[in-house]
C-alpha cells in the first residue's frame, strides 16, 4: 500500500483542501502517514497569501525535494496558492516536483499521486480568468486532521472583493457558494460521527447565497444547523463588516446553539486608509456597527483583524486607530504588518510605510489590545461558563483546557482547567460548567462544577 504524507499550510479554508485530498487518497487505497520521512509521496499544500506564509511553503517544499533526493520519497506533489500565484515559476525552478495542482484541481489529487502517471500533463485551469468552478459536497471523501469534536465546513469559495492588500481573488477564483442542502447534509454526517462543533468558513462567509439570488440564506443556514441534534456549537468565520445583516445578528442571537460570536476582519479605521485599501467605511461608521452588533446579540464576542503600516499610513492614521481599538474594546484582535505583495493594487501604491515603523505600530497595538483583553478576561472572574472540553493543555501536562464559546480553536486563547470534582473523567468535546478562578490577558483559568 503506497503511503501519501500530508504537510498542510495556511488557513482553515487550506486545511479543508487538504482533508478533501486525504480522503479521495484514503479511498482509493492509499494510506495517510503523519510521518513525511515514512511517505512514498509527499504532498506539500501550500499558501500563497503574504510573504512570510510564500517563505514557509517553500521551505517545506525544499524539506520534501530532499527526502526524495536522498530516497526516502519516490514522489512530491505541490497544491495550493502558492501553485495557481507563481505556478509557472515554480515549474521552472522546481524540475524534481512531480506535479503541481492548484486551488481548483483539488480533485486531481490521484492523478498527481498516481507514480504511472506524468503528471506534469495535468490540463492547468487557471483561475485568473474567474472560470475556476471547484466546489466539494457532501459526497466528497474526506479525512478531517482537526480533534474529533470539531470540523470545519466551507459553505463557500473565492472572493469577489477588490481589497487592495489581498491576492485571494487570483488565486481562488469569483465567490461561488455551495448547495444550502449540500452544507446541511455534510453538518448531520459530522455530527453523527461525534463532531459538537462546526465552523463555517469562506473567504467572505457573510455573501453565502447571494451568488444564488438568495438574500439572508446565511441566517437561515445557521438555523437549520441549530436543529441538529447532536451538534452542540456553530461558529461562523470571515463575516464581512458591510455585510453583517440584522437577519444574521437575529440567527446568532436566537439560536441557541449558535455561539455568540462573532470574528469580523476590519482592517483598519482611519477613512483615508480604508479608502487605499478599497474597503470604504470611516471610524464613525465602523463604531456604529460595533454598537449595532452588541446591541442585537448581548454579550456577544468580537474578535478583528487590523493591519498596520500599509502604504499611505501616516501617524495620525494609526493614532485613529489607536483610539479606535481603545474606544471599542474588542474581545480578540489579531495585528500583521502589510506585506508588499505583487499582482495586488496595493504593490504600486506610493508612500510605502517602512517595516520597522509598521512593526513598532502593530507592537504598540498589540501591547493596547493586551490590556484591554486582561481587563475583559478579569471580569470574567466568578461566573460560570459552559466549556467543550479538549483534554491536556498546550502549555502544561499538569493542566486541561477547553474553550468557552468566545475562544475559537487555535486561534483565541483557552480555558486552563486546574481543578474538577473528585474521580470525575471528562471527556473530550463535552461541554461543561466552569468557574473562572483566574484570568489572563489571553487565557483563562477555571474549574468544572457540577
Amino acid at each position: 500500500m503506497e503511503k501519501v504524507g500530508f504537510v498542510s499550510l495556511g488557513c482553515p479554508k487550506n486545511l479543508v483542501d487538504s482533508e478533501v485530498m486525504m480522503g479521495t487518497l484514503a479511498e482509493a487505497g492509499y494510506q495517510i502517514t503523519n510521518n513525511a520521512e515514512d511517505a512514498d509521496t509527499v504532498v506539500v499544500n501550500t499558501c500563497g497569501f503574504i510573504e512570510s506564509a510564500k517563505q514557509e511553503s517553500i521551505d517545506a517544499i525544499l524539506e520534501a525535494t530532499t527526502l526524495k533526493a536522498e530516497g526516502k520519497a519516490k514522489r512530491v506533489v505541490v497544491a495550493g496558492c502558492l501553485v495557481e500565484r507563481y505556478r509557472d515559476d515554480l515549474i521552472k525552478e522546481l524540475p524534481e516536483v512531480d506535479a503541481f495542482i492548484g486551488t481548483s484541481q483539488v480533485g486531481d489529487i490521484l492523478k498527481a499521486a498516481d507514480d504511472r502517471f506524468d503528471a506534469k500533463q495535468l490540463t492547468i485551469t487557471r483561475i485568473g480568468n474567474k472560470s475556476a468552478t471547484y466546489l466539494y459536497d457532501e459526497y466528497t471523501p474526506r479525512l478531517r486532521a482537526t480533534q474529533s469534536h470539531t470540523a470545519f465546513i466551507k459553505i463557500a469559495e473565492g472572493c469577489d472583493r477588490p481589497c487592495a492588500f489581498c491576492s485571494i481573488p487570483s488565486m481562488r477564483g469569483s465567490f461561488r457558494s455551495r448547495r444550502f442542502g449540500s452544507i446541511i447534509e455534510e453538518a448531520r454526517t459530522l455530527a453523527s460521527q461525534g463532531v459538537k462543533e462546526v465552523v463555517l468558513i469562506a473567504q467572505d462567509s457573510s455573501r453565502y447565497g447571494e451568488d444564488l439570488g438568495e438574500v439572508g440564506l446565511l441566517a437561515q443556514l445557521i438555523r437549520a444547523l441549530g436543529e441538529i441534534e447532536q451538534l452542540e456549537w456553530v461558529r461562523v468565520m470571515y463575516a464581512y463588516p458591510t455585510h453583517i445583516s440584522d437577519a444574521f445578528l437575529a440567527a446568532i442571537a436566537e439560536t441557541p446553539k449558535a455561539v455568540k460570536y462573532l470574528d469580523m476582519p476590519l482592517q483598519h479605521a482611519s477613512r483615508n486608509v480604508l479608502k487605499l485599501m478599497k474597503r470604504g467605511g470611516n471610524r464613525e461608521s465602523l463604531e456604529r456597527l460595533v454598537t449595532r452588533v452588541r446591541e442585537r446579540v448581548p454579550g456577544i464576542t468580537i474578535r478583528t483583524t487590523f493591519i498596520t503600516g500599509f502604504p499611505g499610513e501616516t501617524d495620525d492614521d494609526f493614532a485613529e486607530l489607536m483610539a479606535f481599538v481603545r474606544n471599542c474594546r474588542f474581545d480578540n484582535v489579531g495585528v500583521f504588518t502589510y506585506s508588499d505583495e505583487e499582482g495586488t493594487p496595493a504593490f504600486d501604491l506610493p508612500n510605502k510605510v517602512d517595516p520597522k515603523i509598521a512593526k513598532k505600530r502593530r507592537d504598540l497595538l498589540m501591547k493596547e489590545q493586551s490590556k484591554i483583553s486582561g481587563q475583559l478576561n478579569r471580569s470574567k472572574v466568578g461566573n460560570t461558563y459552559k466549556v467543550m472540553f479538549e483534554g491536556l493543555s498546550e502549555e502544561s501536562d499538569l493542566l486541561f483546557q477547553g474553550r468557552f464559546e468566545g475562544q475559537t480553536q487555535e486561534i483565541d486563547g483557552y480555558v486552563l482547567i486546574n481543578d474538577m470534582p473528585e474521580n470525575f473523567e471528562p471527556q473530550i468535546g463535552e461541554v461543561y460548567k466552569v468557574r473562572i478562578t483566574d484570568a489572563h490577558a489571553y487565557d483563562l483559568v477555571g474549574e468544572i462544577t457540577l
